[in-house]
């Protein structure tokens, strides 16, 4: 029963793409996108049901279905972890994955290749599925260079736009590099433990057996991270984030919201064991985590396309997640994880349903004055921003609030440069507010006079992720914890945070941080109803800011132009080089050959004096030189 229940669980999507692939444009738009999705609701289905039995019995599900690979003492079985942590994330990735497919079946409608996005997204959905519940780090790499994969595919869906095709490019270039230093940590891993399976290994290392050498084990921590780095989107390899938003909407909310992003912090909060043997790479996590919120938070504060704001408000959250994870509080970044899927995704959907009123416009300079004509994606996008600004009572103020107190109590530095961060979400999330439902439009009026709220398939998802923003915090409240004792036998034993006077202060700092930040935003938008300049009037800091502090043209001159120019040296001089000694030794052969076929004249007396010669010459070497 329990293999039938897994192999529904993670081969549902896969025949729902497979049936897209095939016989998508014989169900038509509506039944390819409605076959999608119920392909989706199967494994969320499957998956409450082990998520119940696992929250019953507290004891993991480990399905073996069958072996894979054998070398002497070295196994790998194909096998399906089912335990608290990988429970917990498929519950949103196949729950909030069935209502983005649920939205994109109206989203999507009008395109003529409705069918083949639904089979990427399913297929999406089946590689993520095997990355969160593969049992070894193999079968987790599977699904980890899927979703790369399936990215690239959606980030350029729209392929006769050249900028999408570079920006899917971009985005599968830069996971690249992050995956090969995941790679190299994983070959690390077998060398030592001699296994690659989460269990053993995790016994392994809590019986002291290949944790002799620290050194190793910290380098394989540092390659494990570089690949969190890239496909969580950390600095350096973040840039690819922001401009995957070139995708449709409902791309954005699946994978860079509640998703693949998240694989990142789901790799190492799978192997705290094996960071907590590398407190110096921890360190590193949460100093790289602090300072790219930081930085993804200051660009977030000028940009003036609605989806970019989302994007650059992942990379800071995120920023946030790997903060809570290199100081040791597993179940916090965990907590924020949940919370953010919830208003993120609900923000990215709210963001799609405005760009679906205005026809495509998605610079909020143009927007304004929305919220009378869809007050339902006002509402909702109102208290996901609320949520991820950190206002009580939302889910965001109670997985944030946990954060920065985590990081007071174990480095104040790293609780300021966090709090900044938090100060500036909610600025430049009440600025995306304002300028987009407040105010006068400022729009076309063609634009004007179509406005309206959009259709139930569109908003129903919105209200249904609302409601989790608003009330999802309640999963792991102080004093109740659900979470921390869900996830208890998975962790060495984070304590709990408690309702002292510390905890009160701290939130009380929190909260009127965001209400300056709103504060701000509210004097600037709305009192002094200010638009932003056009992009080439801007000076100064926000120049810098608004060109992402030119890290995209720092990479290009440091990188890339020096990589082109290398290609292009090998190519005009090494390549040429090699191939004329190649090729000169072609021409000397042919020379030979050339003057040995004028030989082959016909002469029976020349044919005669040849034999002769060979064959003394053959009977000299017998009888004289050896």
């Amino acid at each position: 029963m329990e293999t039938s229940l897994v192999l529904l669980l993670l081969l549902a999507p896969f025949v729902g793409f497979l049936s897209n692939v095939f016989l998508g444009k014989q169900f038509g738009r509506t039944g390819s996108g409605v076959l999608g999705t119920l392909a989706v609701v199967a494994s969320f289905i499957a998956t409450v049901i082990f998520f119940m039995q696992v929250n019953s019995t507290k004891e993991a599900i480990n399905i073996h279905l069958f072996d894979w690979i054998a070398m002497g003492k070295f196994s790998i079985g194909f096998d399906i972890l089912l335990d608290q942590l990988s429970l917990l994330w498929l519950m949103f990735v196949t729950g909030i994955g069935a209502l983005i497919h649920l939205y994109s079946i109206s989203y999507m409608h009008d395109d003529e290749n409705t069918h083949k996005f639904f089979s990427y997204l399913n297929l999406f959905v089946f590689f993520m599925i095997m990355l969160v519940a593969g049992s070894n780090l193999l079968i987790m790499f599977i699904g980890w260079e899927g979703v790369g994969l399936c990215s690239y595919l959606l980030i350029g869906f729209w392929y006769k736009n050249q900028d999408y095709n570079d920006a899917a490019k971009k985005a599968f270039i830069m996971n690249r590099i992050g995956d090969l230093g995941f790679l190299i940590g994983i070959f690390i891993i077998g060398y030592l433990f001699n296994t690659l399976d989460f269990v053993a290994l995790k016994q392994a290392i809590l019986a002291g057996n290949g944790t002799a050498n620290l050194a190793l084990i910290g380098t394989a921590a540092l390659c494990l991270f570089i690949g969190a780095s890239g496909k969580s989107a950390q600095i350096p390899l973040y840039t690819w984030l922001p401009d995957a938003m070139a995708g449709p909407t409902p791309v954005s909310a699946l994978i860079h919201a509640a998703t693949m992003v998240t694989a990142g912090i789901f790799m190492i909060t799978r192997l705290n064991f094996l960071f907590e043997l590398a407190p110096d790479v921890k360190m590193i996590i949460a100093v790289v985590g602090v300072f790219t919120a930081l930085v993804a938070a200051a660009i977030g504060l000028v940009q003036n396309d609605i989806k970019k704001v989302l994007a650059y408000s992942t990379v800071s959250q995120l920023g946030l997640m790997f903060l809570a994870l290199g100081l040791g509080a597993y179940e916090v970044a965990v907590f924020h994880v949940i919370t953010h899927a919830f208003f993120k995704a609900c923000l990215f959907l709210g963001s799609g349903s405005v760009i679906h009123a205005l026809h495509g416009e998605q610079d909020m300079r143009n927007m304004g004055g929305l919220r009378k004509a869809m007050p339902v994606t006002f509402i909702t996008m109102l208290i996901s921003t609320l949520a991820i600004s950190g206002i009580f009572p939302f889910a965001g103020f109670w997985s944030k609030d946990e954060i920065l107190l985590t990081a007071f109590h174990g480095n104040t530095v790293l609780w300021v440069l966090g709090s900044i961060a938090s100060i500036m979400t909610a600025f430049y999330m009440f600025r995306l507010m304002f300028l987009t439902f407040f105010g006068e439009f400022r729009g076309t009026e063609e634009q004007k006079h179509h406005l309206h709220e959009s259709p139930a398939l569109i908003t129903v998802p919105l209200i249904v992720l609302a409601v989790l923003a608003a009330i999802g915090g309640a999963i792991n409240l102080p004093g109740n914890n659900w979470l921390n004792h869900y996830l208890a036998p998975l962790f060495k034993g984070h304590e709990a945070h408690h309702l002292d006077n510390t905890a009160y202060m701290l939130m009380g700092i929190a909260t009127v941080g965001a209400l300056i930040g709103i504060g701000i935003a509210y004097s600037m938008y709305i009192s002094k109803k200010q638009v932003p300049e056009a992009d080439d009037k801007v000076q100064g800091l926000h120049k810098v800011l608004a060109n992402k502090f030119y890290l995209d043209e720092i990479y290009m001159a440091v990188i890339v132009k020096p990589i082109y120019a290398l290609a292009k040296f090998s190519r005009d001089y090494i390549e040429k080089g090699l191939s004329n000694i190649v090729f000169g030794f072609g021409t000397v052969a042919d020379g030979l050959a050339l003057q040995g076929k004028k030989m082959q004249n016909g002469n029976i007396g020349f044919y005669l004096f040849a034999f002769v010669f060979g064959l003394c010459s053959i009977v000299y070497y017998l009888f004289f030189v050896r």
